[in-house]
């Protein structure tokens, strides 16, 4: 369990890059919606103290996203759900930005690709991998609800939000006015934009995911960003209100949604045999791979 975290000083606040003059809320998020999707690969966001962002992976339509403190001193920094075929990209962009990267975090063991935590941990000395202690997976340190990853005096709280997989967590950006808002929730697959994670393998289950979305996401406030771990349709970023007043699937009612998940006849994961027992033990399987070759 992560513990010893620290209490911030400076404010900060979020701007889009020259949003609409007067500009309501909404019209903010849609302006950077738009931007993030025209941007595709990755959308921009600081504040003064946040470094912000997400970066795609087109095979597995997976986002990773790098996070920084850029006013402390060693301008730390963590990346979330890193794969393992752009590790070199995602190592190449903190050099660049001058951070030093200290964790690489994942919101649940992946279904769909090969963590890049296994291999960052090769590429850049002193990252520890991170993933919850629920996912019974292998990693450096493990986490709670509750517990608070701090990247020097930013941290993300961690939220259990199991449902997709039996381990998975949704990270959010801190509560109060030293930290950056509105906040962000790094939700992996238990929430995405419009939709939801399949709940069929890995200890999945439609009724703890619908209660897991419910009350750990649904009662964050609702500008609060909603950063999915996937996107097939183009989107980039949604917020909590919107996913309460649009999501197809966790709008409806629980015995509603679980017929739902129950008959969508999904076609088996193409990745599922090699990426779980590779994610299982912090993508070392893949990496031991590429070394042998």
């Amino acid at each position: 369990m992560l513990s010893k975290f620290q209490f911030l000083k400076i404010s900060a606040t979020f701007f889009a890059p020259t949003p609409p003059k007067r500009s309501s809320f909404h019209q903010i998020v849609t302006f950077r919606a738009k931007l993030g999707s025209l941007m595709g690969s990755a959308s921009y966001t600081t504040s003064s103290k946040l470094l912000f962002r997400q970066l795609f992976e087109k095979e597995s339509s997976t986002y990773t996203y790098l996070l920084a403190d850029v006013s402390h001193p060693d301008k730390p920094a963590l990346l979330v759900d890193p794969v393992d075929k752009t590790v070199d990209r995602d190592v190449s962009l903190v050099k660049e930005l001058g951070l030093k990267l200290i964790y690489a975090i994942n919101t649940h063991v992946h279904a769909d690709h090969v963590t890049g935590t296994g291999l960052l941990k090769s590429k850049a000395p002193g990252v520890k991998s991170i993933i919850s202690k629920a996912s019974q997976a292998k990693a450096d340190l493990f986490v709670e609800p509750g517990d608070k990853i701090c990247f020097g005096d930013l941290f993300l709280e961690v939220r259990a939000t199991p449902g997709h997989t039996q381990g998975c967590v949704t990270y959010v950006t801190g509560d109060g006015p030293d930290q950056p808002q509105p906040r962000m929730a790094f939700t992996g697959d238990a929430l995405l934009i419009r939709g939801c994670g399949r709940t069929d393998f890995q200890g999945g289950s439609s009724d703890q995911l619908y209660d897991s979305v419910h009350s750990q996401i649904f009662t964050l406030p609702e500008d609060t960003f909603v950063y999915p771990a996937h996107d097939y349709k183009g989107f980039s970023a949604s917020t909590v209100g919107e996913e309460m007043q649009y999501n197809a699937r966790l709008t409806k009612d629980k015995e509603t949604f679980k017929n739902i998940m129950a008959n969508l006849n999904l076609s088996y994961p193409k990745m599922i045999d090699m990426a779980v027992p590779a994610n299982m033990v912090c993508g070392l399987q893949d990496v031991e791979a590429k070394v042998a070759s």
